[in-house]
């Protein structure tokens, strides 16, 4: 190697020291720079800040930025829906939905219910009430339904039902005379009914005259019914309330099946349904009567179905009906604590501690007879307008329940093990000391100490010996 290339390679060796040298230098000197700038400035603002106070004395610093102001409830609302938005769309379904329904019932409850009229403004249209007149369902069913522009007649199959509908001293208001027991008498009273119908009628001297129309037949059969063991529970007693309750509403319904068919009018049928549907212990005969009548109800409404002729099921639940003579629920009444002690001895000891329970446990005072009287029921006016609906909408339903209780019982009734139902309204198993002694009987036995001990059984009875008087 030549010296020139050793030269040459020296100089290049040293040229990155040259670089550092030189860029040290020039950092160096641009920060000299910036603090010759820097500090003019800063003694500027200094004096400036100490002439300001100095000149104006109120002279007040900015003051510092206030804290963050807390999210409202409106803004904190509406974060959580935003980030809740599947659950606050279910919310405003449920509770839209509830709403309308509500509204919807409110509406309906509320709306007016009117009769219609002939061309002159008279009542034209006929109801015909075959029940007791002393009933409270038939004789409010009555007022309400001739205060809804209605003709109304009320079967009177004595003379005495015939003036109770008299002493209502409504024009409107009418008996119909109609002993089924006395077959030509009543054949009598039907003719002279379709006569009233079928004849022009006249509201006043020289009004034009008009035509009445059958809007429909409602049937109520007695509500009043024995309570108690079925062995208990005389021969007389069950032929009674089959005749009355049973081929009395059947032959009553079969007078005027021609008059229906005529007009083509609906037939009704009210009904308990919280006994009926639970079918409890000591109800034998409501719960015969009832089931006997469901079969009748369904066997004529397949066969008026052909002639269009609709025919209806309400129902009845609890109903307070403290405004047409005592407050009740038009359910089955209870036997009296004097009926209880008629009952054989034998009947006593097996039944008579699960009748009391079940009569007074607090589960069931809504359905089991004149217990019942403590809960409020539902108001009459809902019957009415059930009654009304019925007679008079487009298409009708075949089953209505009306009152308190009377869907909530049904359900029971059909889903609900028999078992858990008795076990409900109290009833327990008796046992067998009880079903194999008597209450007139009951052995006194000696105890360790000398002195003589009651059994259970005996103890018990004396309870329900008191309770009864």
């Amino acid at each position: 190697m030549s010296s020139d290339d050793q030269y040459f390679l020296d100089i290049l060796s040293n040229i990155p020291n040259d670089v550092k040298k030189y860029s040290d230098d020039i950092a160096d000197a641009v920060e000299r720079l910036f603090d010759s700038i820097a500090a003019p400035l800063k003694e500027t603002s200094i004096v400036s800040a100490w002439r300001t106070r100095a000149i104006d004395p109120n002279f007040q610093p900015k003051p510092p930025s206030p804290p963050p102001v807390p999210v409202g409830y409106y803004a904190w609302t509406q974060n959580w829906v935003l980030r809740n938005k599947a659950l606050t769309a279910a919310v405003i379904a449920f509770v839209g939905t509830g709403g309308f329904l509500i509204y919807r019932r409110r509406k309906h409850y509320v709306r007016k219910r009117r009769a219609g009229r002939a061309s002159n403004g008279a009542r034209r249209d006929v109801v015909v009430i075959a029940g007791s007149p002393k009933e409270p369902i038939t004789k409010s069913l009555s007022l309400d339904l001739e205060r809804r522009g209605f003709i109304v007649y009320v079967v009177a199959r004595t003379v005495e039902e015939e003036q109770a509908v008299y002493s209502e001293s409504r024009v409107d208001i009418r008996p119909l005379n109609l002993d089924v027991v006395d077959p030509s008498s009543s054949q009598g009273a039907i003719e002279k009914f379709n006569r009233i119908l079928s004849s022009p009628q006249h509201a006043f001297p020289g009004a034009s005259p008009h035509s009445l129309n059958l809007a429909g037949v409602i049937m109520i059969p007695d509500m009043i019914y024995p309570a108690g063991p079925v062995e208990t529970i005389s021969p007389e007693l069950w032929s009674d309330a089959l005749n009355i309750k049973v081929l009395g509403t059947i032959a009553t319904a079969q007078s005027l099946l021609q008059t229906i068919c005529d007009f083509k009018a609906r037939l009704l049928f009210l009904t308990p349904s919280i006994i009926p549907s639970l079918a409890p212990p000591f109800h034998g005969v409501e719960t015969s009567v009832v089931a006997a009548l469901e079969g009748f109800i369904n066997t004529l409404t397949g066969e008026l179905a052909t002639m269009g002729i609709d025919v209806c099921q309400l129902r009845l639940g609890t109903f307070d009906c403290g405004s047409v003579g005592g407050r009740g629920h038009l359910q089955s009444s209870n036997a009296t604590g004097a009926d209880v002690l008629a009952w054989p001895a034998s009947a006593r000891a097996i039944y008579a501690k699960n009748y009391f329970a079940q009569a007074g446990s607090p589960g069931n005072r809504g359905a089991i007879g004149g217990v019942g009287v403590n809960i409020k029921g539902s108001p009459l006016r809902e019957l009415h307008n059930s009654v009304f609906d019925a007679l008079t909408i487009a298409r009708p339903r075949r089953v209505w329940h009306v009152g308190k209780g009377s869907l909530a019982y049904d359900l029971v009734g059909k889903w609900v093990p028999t078992g858990l139902v008795g076990w409900m309204l109290g009833v327990r198993r008796v046992s067998p000391s009880a079903m194999g002694s008597s209450p007139a009987t009951s052995v006194r036995t000696q105890s360790p100490n000398g002195s003589e001990e009651i059994p259970d059984a005996s103890v018990e009875w004396e309870r329900i010996e008191r309770k009864a008087e």
